[in-house]
């Protein structure tokens, strides 16, 4: 994994460095025991700088196992706690590319949901109405392009919930390719999902400037390599 890293960094400065996450890489350690992406970020890190010592890096956000995409990730201790405010804030524009079983209903929509997380499962469940514990979802998306069997969808994020993509496309029928836990026919072969954070923009915690981070999909994955043609 670390010898992949330089060839994936997306943005580099004093302050934060973004990655394109692969699918299958942990941003934060699990039951699993698995390498973490921070661990290689810090290696590269102390590598190209000759950092003696510890490494300082601060996880800002996560994506799922399966999810791959832009991850940032703070390199000081001024910048993580406002990186964090600003995703805690709902200060981040996120945007994401789903490629999705068959077809969505419109070319575009704004659903909105309600949550309610079963940790157990590590499963979210989407209704329509508000029921005991549910915490609101709101996504809007577009279809890019419509192929035979699948559809590409791009998503912006208005709420930040548990698989929230993965829940509220499932329920209007829009199962993400490979996604068994939300009713996918069939697993991808390396246990990845078709769901990529494709940009994030947000304000530089400490320039103060517009930063927008834009990942690219992997084009040796036939079917993101049909939907970016």
């Amino acid at each position: 994994m670390n010898k992949t890293i330089h060839h994936r960094i997306l943005h580099e400065d004093n302050h934060l460095i973004a990655v394109n996450k692969l699918s299958g890489e942990l941003v934060q350690g699990d039951k699993t025991g698995d390498p973490i992406l921070p661990e290689a970020i810090k290696e590269y890190i102390a590598v190209k700088y000759k950092k003696p010592g510890a490494v300082f890096l601060g996880v800002t956000h996560r994506l799922d196992r399966p999810t791959s995409g832009v991850v940032v990730f703070a390199r000081t201790s001024k910048a993580l706690p406002r990186m964090n405010k600003l995703f805690a804030d709902h200060q981040t524009d996120k945007t994401y590319w789903a490629i999705v079983e068959g077809k969505a209903p419109k070319k575009n929509d704004r659903l909105e949901h309600y949550l309610v997380r079963n940790p157990k499962q590590n499963k979210s469940y989407a209704h329509d109405h508000e029921v005991p514990n549910s915490k609101k979802a709101i996504l809007s998306y577009t279809v890019l392009q419509v192929l035979d069997r699948y559809s590409l969808l791009e998503i912006k994020l208005e709420t930040g919930r548990h698989h929230q993509i993965r829940s509220q496309l499932s329920k209007i029928g829009c199962v993400i390719k490979g996604d068994l836990k939300y009713g996918a026919k069939r697993s991808n072969k390396d246990s990845s999902i078709h769901l990529h954070a494709r940009n994030l923009s947000f304000l530089h915690p400490v320039k103060k400037e517009l930063t927008s981070i834009t990942a690219p999909v992997n084009l040796n994955d036939p079917l993101w390599k049909a939907v970016s043609l």
